[in-house]
């Protein structure tokens, strides 16, 4: 578990998180594609 020094830091690390979960994570019910390309062929 990382340990953050400052509130700075912690923010940093999950806007990082909200960023790969709602652009990068792949998911094998979606065919290998991330939620915002799922979103975008659906459309």
């Amino acid at each position: 578990m990382h340990t953050h020094r400052t509130y700075e830091e912690l923010e940093q690390d999950i806007k990082a998180y909200i960023q790969f979960y709602n652009y990068k994570r792949l998911q094998a019910k979606r065919n290998g594609l991330g939620p915002m390309e799922f979103r975008t062929k659906a459309a």
